[in-house]
């Protein structure tokens, strides 16, 4: 009884760590992935924003995300004067949690494949590694819970 307590547990859990958050939406700047929320918060240095309803309106430099278009696509753009926000490649965040670099990483259940895909600190709330699908991941939510 306890092992299939135990296995119902996990599989649950890797469901639960595996879905996608429909609430959050994705946003691009300078080839780094951030989220609308985030861009929000930093209203006062952005210049504008363009926002792609759907994956088949993406321009050409915004094709390799359109697995994070299920809810739409913003492009945001700095004012000159600004220069950017923070990042760091999810290789580097997989090697600061002891992870092989070309662990794929999970936002908000989205599979990043592409460990090379820059991320903006700012929008990590939180990182764990977890067993996802059967194999360790970082796993990165974006929203305080």
């Amino acid at each position: 009884m306890k092992k299939a307590l135990y296995s119902l547990l996990i599989f649950a859990s890797a469901t639960l760590f595996a879905q996608k958050n429909p609430t959050v939406k994705f946003a691009i700047s300078n080839d780094a992935v951030g989220t609308v929320a985030m861009f929000d918060a930093k209203k006062e240095y952005v210049q504008s924003v363009n926002v792609f309803k759907t994956k088949a309106n993406l321009p050409q430099n915004l094709k390799k995300f359109d697995y994070l278009a299920d809810n739409g696509l913003a492009e945001v753009k700095f004012k000159k004067d600004f220069g950017t926000l923070d990042y760091m490649s999810l290789a580097n965040f997989n090697a600061q949690y002891g992870l092989p670099k070309d662990t794929p990483v999970f936002i908000e259940g989205y599979e990043f494949k592409n460990t090379d895909t820059n991320i903006f600190a700012d929008m990590i709330a939180d990182m764990k590694v977890a067993t996802v699908e059967g194999k360790k991941a970082l796993v990165i939510t974006t929203v305080k819970k």
